[in-house]
């Protein structure tokens, strides 16, 4: 279960954390701060937050108390509850599912988001310039990326006209019942939909709920014929990336991911967000309304920098030759 979490730990932890000069120091009284993440505290990029909460000076038993709680999707409504019940002064929420639930469980206390698709289309901010309400983040998503994903591959295999989305849709009826409320795959479905058919790429989805699933959307993908593949980033294919990597080294299938590991794992490109800037974002953010700042007066933030990682011995092994344009990647490895 700790493995399959790992992804959403990434934001729950980044590798990278804000210098204490970035922000001012925290007020001196003890403060609250409820983290609902699905990996456990106790995992290391977990620990790795924490110590980014330090390098802005606060200290837990000194001037914080971390309450940290983890678990299931499913489980998230009732963890909200509780960090509620202990009176929270924030609290931390990652992905679609843990914001939606700390959402409908308070209306006061400041919300901070980070890996959300699309907050205004999921009901929890007004506006991305104007928030309102007690929420506030950063979304994971641009206004694109799942066509720059399509076009990247495009690029990369020019008589491309069959591809996949491998993605995760999560109805949040125990969340909210109406209207049910599929994460981020689907923004990244519709993007990359549409510019299949700009491309003159026929684009076939391919939705994932369980490591059992995803075993039978690759079958289905080699059935179909399916000439590449977008994977979209989600806790689930995370945890599966090697089982995904190997699948479509195997058949072969180029493939493209939302995070670099992907690509270090042995996977053909990733184009993504910069995870250590968006944690540097979810830290300023949490900092400025412990110091008194409006959660629906910070705008929602989204990612203006995103990288692009390649595998050349993996292109090498699928038979593919990168083009000259790509390999001005933000990072090649060999």
């Amino acid at each position: 279960m700790m493995d399959r979490r790992t992804f959403v730990g990434l934001l729950g932890a980044g590798a990278l954390a804000a210098p204490r000069s970035a922000f001012a120091q925290p007020a001196s009284r003890i403060r609250k701060i409820g983290i609902l993440n699905a990996l456990p505290r106790e995992a290391p990029l977990p620990q790795a937050f924490l110590r980014g909460l330090r390098d802005l000076g606060y200290v837990e038993g000194k001037n914080i108390i971390v309450e940290y709680r983890s678990g299931a999707y499913d489980d998230f409504p009732a963890l909200a509850e509780d960090l509620v019940k202990l009176k929270v002064d924030v609290i931390y929420a990652v992905l679609d599912q843990a914001a939606l639930a700390a959402s409908k469980a308070t209306t006061t206390i400041p919300i901070v988001f980070a890996v959300i698709a699309d907050p205004v289309r999921l009901g929890l901010v007004t506006s991305l310039a104007h928030p309102g309400g007690n929420l506030t983040g950063l979304t994971a998503f641009g206004s694109d990326l799942g066509g720059k994903r399509l076009e990247l591959l495009k690029e990369l295999i020019p008589r491309l006209s069959r591809m996949g989305v491998l993605w995760i849709p999560a109805a949040q009826a125990k969340i909210r019942a109406e209207p049910p409320i599929d994460r981020l795959g689907h923004v990244g479905l519709a993007q990359t939909e549409e510019a299949g058919r700009a491309l003159g790429v026929q684009v076939q989805s391919f939705p994932v709920r369980s490591p059992t699933d995803i075993t039978d959307a690759l079958a289905a993908a080699t059935r179909e014929r399916i000439g590449a593949l977008i994977v979209e980033e989600d806790s689930l294919t995370y945890s599966e990336r090697n089982r995904i990597i190997e699948f479509a080294a195997a058949h072969p299938l180029p493939a493209t991911y939302g995070y670099r590991d992907y690509v270090v794992s042995g996977g053909l490109i990733s184009y993504g967000a910069k995870l250590p800037e968006l944690i540097h974002g979810a830290l300023g953010y949490i900092d400025k309304i412990l110091k008194g700042a409006k959660p629906g007066d910070l705008p929602v933030e989204q990612p203006t920098k995103f990288e692009l990682v390649i595998n050349l011995k993996t292109a090498k092994a699928l038979g593919l030759t990168i083009p000259q344009s790509l390999l001005r990647a933000d990072e090649v490895i060999q």
